[in-house]
């Protein structure tokens, strides 16, 4: 199963620019966007496919864990050592709603 990148993501980083740095809660707490282009690359670098089938990661919390969108679009936090589904921990039901959360410069 192959999960599009969903179009708020993409229309946040055409808009924004790619996000690093804080959430105003926890989880995850630091976030940095990869590039659009270069998300497909990742996950296969990082076997998304093969370790945790029905998420499409997009983003790092710079702590060993990675930010992966499910095929409704909701936002899950899954560790890198021992990555798999069922280690995924909901954030968001959407990306706008997670990036809701981000300490922006307006």
């Amino acid at each position: 199963m192959s999960i599009p990148i969903p179009t708020d993501l993409k229309n946040f980083v055409n808009q924004r620019g790619l996000f690093e740095g804080c959430t105003r809660n926890d989880s995850p707490g630091y976030v940095v966007l990869w590039p659009i282009e270069d998300i497909p690359k990742c996950n296969a670098q990082i076997e998304m496919e093969t370790y945790a089938p029905g998420f499409l990661a997009f983003a790092g919390n710079g702590g060993g864990e990675v930010l992966a969108f499910d095929a409704a679009g909701a936002v899950y936090m899954l560790p890198l050592v021992g990555l798999g589904p069922d280690e995924a921990i909901r954030v968001a039901s959407s990306f706008a709603e997670f990036a809701g959360t981000f300490e922006l410069d307006d």
